[in-house]
């Protein structure tokens, strides 16, 4: 524990908490502080300029990365007949019905995304209240209630991001494992905040990107400088 706080203090010193750096220098830091002995994952957190509270001003989406998150996705699909054929052919690592249900209700999590056809949402319905709160529930606005089975699980296995802005009006997300490397995250990131901008509420008035901030899983938090970042995205 004494070794973690000293090596935590140590890169610590390198951020000048008050400093707002272009995104390609804090992605840059970000990835020089995270000096753990596991490959952590690149956070992004984004404060945005909106009421969370108004229904007219959530913010959500899916972007697919331009280099994937990293780490292999586990893909589960509810889907029968030639959809079923369909997702085992695209590559996912679970498919069925009933069956994962009831191995889901037992305990059972062993995937990363879930992806249903529509007429199989009566069936997904019974594990919503397991699924929901992990954020693994298959929601059309995010694209995984689909008919388009094959391209949406080779999306979501090459890395496919989803996102949306919790109660405190900010968008909390991995972009990327430190090995992928500084340039790859700068990307994934530039990515992600073009995303986000898109689906700016029409309701939402002044600055929008207000804040963001990248780190690593153990390290300290680097300021972007969001005008920079999203005019650099615009």
């Amino acid at each position: 524990m004494a070794a973690r706080g000293k090596r935590y203090k140590s890169v610590k010193s390198k951020v000048n908490s008050l400093t707002k750096l272009p995104l390609e220098q804090a992605v840059k830091l970000a990835v020089e502080t995270a000096t753990a002995k596991f490959d952590e994952t690149i956070d992004v957190s984004i404060r945005l300029g909106i009421d969370p509270k108004q229904s007219d001003q959530q913010v959500r989406g899916a972007i697919a990365l331009p280099h994937g998150l990293g780490k292999a996705v586990r893909v589960l699909v509810f889907a029968k007949g030639p959809k079923e054929a369909e997702a085992k052919e695209a590559g996912a690592d679970f498919v069925g019905a009933d069956d994962l249900v009831e191995k889901i209700n037992g305990g059972w999590l062993a995937f990363d995304k879930a992806i249903a056809t529509p007429d199989m949402m009566a069936t997904v319905s019974k594990v919503a209240k397991v699924l929901g709160p992990r954020g693994l529930m298959p929601n059309p606005k995010v694209g995984t209630v689909t008919m388009n089975v094959s391209e949406t699980v080779k999306a979501e296995k090459r890395g496919k991001l989803d996102f949306r802005v919790d109660k405190a009006g900010i968008v909390h997300a991995g972009i990327g494992k430190k090995s992928m490397g500084a340039d790859k995250l700068k990307d994934n990131l530039m990515a992600l905040i073009g995303a986000i901008v898109k689906a700016k509420p029409a309701s939402s008035k002044g600055i929008y990107l207000q804040g963001i901030t990248v780190s690593s899983t153990m390290g300290p938090g680097v300021k972007v400088d969001a005008l920079q970042a999203q005019d650099s995205v615009g």
